[in-house]
């Protein structure tokens, strides 16, 4: 004859006992769903404006970014576009891109958005820069590429601009505005310049 044993069982846990399990799973479910949305080390900036002294602290805060070990992603659009311009392209275009090339400047003869003074503001903010051993625009373009920063050019805008693919620097993107909105959605930071 087979004998059984006993089951042993425990008391019952206390009703305020399940209720702390209980909470504890929702918690726990919760903590879940927001690392999911916890943002990434990343930076964005949208570079809206084509002003030299504005298009420079796009890139001083983006190069600071990277070496901070964040990745960068910088977005061009409208204005912003001119600090990209390699060069004008005139042949090809219609009669209102071929004004916008003519007016829009690359980015050594961006403006200042203050004390502009008819266009020497650039020139003696560039040789001041140059007398204290600040990194010229240029040279924070070359520095944020190398760092791995990622430079996006709005589309739409390039359009609307009369801008070639040929006259900006190859190493760039072209998006969208929910590309960009999709990275800036996952940044500790996201800036308009």
């Amino acid at each position: 004859m087979a004998t059984t044993r006993p089951q042993i069982t425990g008391p019952e846990p206390s009703r305020p006992a399940m209720e702390v399990e209980s909470r504890l799973k929702t918690l726990e479910a919760q903590v879940a769903r927001l690392e999911k949305r916890a943002p990434d080390d990343r930076v964005c900036l949208v570079v809206f404006s084509g002003e030299l002294d504005r298009v420079l602290e796009a890139f001083v805060i983006a190069t600071g970014a990277a070496a901070l070990g964040q990745q960068v992603s910088m977005f061009f659009t409208f204005w912003g576009l001119a600090a990209l311009r390699r060069r004008r392209q005139f042949n090809g275009k219609r009669f209102h891109e071929k004004l916008m090339a003519l007016v829009s400047p690359g980015s050594s003869r961006l403006p200042l958005s203050r004390m502009n003074l008819f266009g020497a503001g650039p020139q003696m903010m560039r040789r001041v820069m140059r007398d204290k051993h600040v990194a010229s625009l240029e040279d924070l373009m070359r520095i944020a590429r190398r760092t791995g920063a990622r430079i996006a050019v709005c589309e739409t805008s390039r359009d609307m601009m009369g801008l070639a693919e040929g006259e900006l620097p190859v190493d760039l993107e072209f998006g969208c505005t929910a590309g960009f909105l999709t990275e800036a959605l996952r940044s500790r930071m996201t800036l308009l310049i």
